[in-house]
């Protein structure tokens, strides 16, 4: 009688425990930048992350999920020890989150050696795309030249022959001026790199108008965008060479801190909040709801990376030690991207069409970007052919 009173509660304890371990939510681990003059990057991509998730109730393909925010302050070797301890102690398989190129190539490597698959949600550096490439490494952004590209081929088409380049000194400062120069048949006036996080362009500004370029192309993201951008409308130069780049220099949170400065300004984009199909007008009406503003592309990849991580948990029911079917997940990409039609290439970064949009100011009188065309179609990199990935 007493060992069937002990078999009965011994079976009573395991079913209440049962359900209580089957619902351990997946922990995915977000390395972002939150701090400096860059951290409202890293807020854009948590802020869209995490809005897929409220938006399923704490799920994400209807498997519940619990986001481990930290801060890399935009330096790679916080950004390592934060990785580490998700790996050690959270015991995360699921990254995604880093801004900066610099920080995703001293992270990634390590990570996903540890079988830890880490999904880009901004820094598309050429080196993970080609000789760093990886099975567990995807990028749901972009590959760092791609917006360049664009801006380089629009251009070249516009008739300008003599453009002027300026990017930070660090990799996605190289991979942005290169993507650019791969599709502008014109001359180069001259091609500076400035010191990651620099503030004061006076220099810069001065051997570019003495170099007379019909246009300058540049990348300065961030912080150093809003005082390029500041100081070249200071110098009147605005109003005589015309400024090109990709959208990191033109997010809709920036251009309210530079205003005029920005108005009529052409760049590069795989996403604004303006494309018209169903996902977006949803993720965008739905963002401004939450938060009371409208969304960045950066927000857009944050948003676009917990919907494709939420169709790969879906599809292998939350089990993230099934390494070899969530990989596969990931590779199908079975989610409705903001940006419409979506595909992952052979080295696991997107196919996708990349626009050109200009600075305007909408008749409530915010500056925004509006899209202007389609330039490329079905875009990927040109890195493909340097990745021997082995699976």
């Amino acid at each position: 009688m007493v060992k069937r009173l002990l078999m009965a509660l011994c079976a009573a304890a395991l079913l209440a425990v049962a359900p209580a371990l089957a619902m351990q939510p997946v922990k995915i681990g977000m390395i972002t930048t939150l701090s400096t003059k860059a951290g409202y990057l890293g807020e854009e991509i948590r802020d869209g992350f995490q809005l897929a998730i409220d938006q399923e109730g704490g799920k994400l393909g209807g498997v519940p999920v619990e986001l481990l925010v930290d801060d890399d302050a935009a330096e790679p070797e916080k950004a390592k020890q934060i990785a580490e301890r998700f790996i050690q102690r959270d015991k995360v398989k699921l990254m995604t989150g880093i801004v900066f190129s610099n920080v995703a190539i001293a992270v990634v490597p390590k990570v996903v050696r540890d079988d830890v698959i880490y999904v880009s949600a901004n820094a598309g550096p050429s080196l993970l795309a080609g000789k760093g490439c990886h099975p567990n490494y995807f990028n749901v952004a972009y590959q760092n030249d791609n917006l360049d590209e664009v801006v380089g081929r629009y251009v070249t088409d516009a008739g300008f022959k003599k453009v002027y380049l300026l990017a930070p000194n660090y990799p996605a400062g190289k991979d942005h001026l290169a993507g650019f120069k791969r599709f502008y048949k014109g001359a180069i006036a001259g091609e500076v790199y400035t010191k990651l996080g620099q503030s004061d362009y006076a220099a810069e500004i001065a051997a570019l108008r003495a170099a007379e370029p019909d246009a300058v192309f540049f990348f300065l993201p961030g912080g150093m965008g809003i005082n390029f951008l500041k100081q070249y409308a200071q110098a009147g130069l605005n109003q005589t060479i015309p400024l090109f780049g990709p959208a990191f220099s033109f997010d809709e949170r920036l251009l309210q801190a530079v205003q005029d400065a920005a108005l009529g300004v052409k760049n590069g984009s795989q996403w604004s909040h303006d494309l018209d199909n169903p996902a977006n007008r949803q993720f965008v009406a739905a963002f401004r709801e939450a938060y009371g503003r409208t969304p960045t592309l950066y927000a857009s990849q944050g948003y676009d990376a917990a919907r494709l991580l939420g169709s790969a948990l879906k599809a292998v029911g939350g089990e993230v030690s099934k390494l070899d079917a969530l990989r596969q997940a990931i590779r199908k990409a079975d989610f409705d991207s903001v940006r419409g039609k979506f595909a992952f290439s052979a080295n696991q970064h997107p196919v996708q069409d990349i626009y050109i949009r200009e600075v305007v100011k909408d008749e409530s009188g915010t500056y925004t970007n509006k899209t202007l065309k389609a330039v490329f179609t079905d875009h990927s990199n040109v890195y493909g052919e340097e990745c021997k990935m082995i699976d």
